[in-house]
């Protein structure tokens, strides 16, 4: 009896980065599609941070290491969940940038491959 190799797919989004890149199970576009989307996060927690700044200074509230703690977990969910959601944009046009690199990557590692190829044919001969 053979058992057939089964090969699990694994979603892009629940890798962290570092394994991501390394991870053969998942597909370039999706590789891609989310180092962009969490690059995008990354980006809005700066934006959002500083945009706070002055908010959370306010004599109204003290400040506290607890505070802190607290308002720095609610701009890192508020980023995720904008970057999340695609309405920022930004994570949508760097992976159609990426991925048309990508392609044009493959397409001359394929012509260089086929090129080659043809090319020690035509030296055999």
């Amino acid at each position: 009896m053979e058992i057939s190799n089964l090969q699990r797919h694994v979603k892009a989004t629940d890798l962290p980065l570092d394994q991501l890149a390394s991870n053969h199970n998942v597909p370039e576009p999706e590789k891609v599609k989310e180092v962009s989307r969490q690059f995008e996060a990354v980006l809005l927690r700066q934006i959002l941070a500083d945009a706070n700044k002055p908010l959370f200074g306010s004599p109204l509230i003290k400040n506290s290491a607890t505070s802190a703690i607290y308002q720095d977990m609610i701009t890192n969910q508020l980023a995720e969940q904008v970057s999340r959601s695609g309405s920022f944009g930004l994570a949508t046009s760097l992976s159609h940038q990426l991925g048309h690199e990508l392609h044009a990557e493959q397409n001359a590692q394929e012509y260089s491959t086929v090129g080659s190829s043809s090319q020690l044919k035509s030296a055999a001969e």
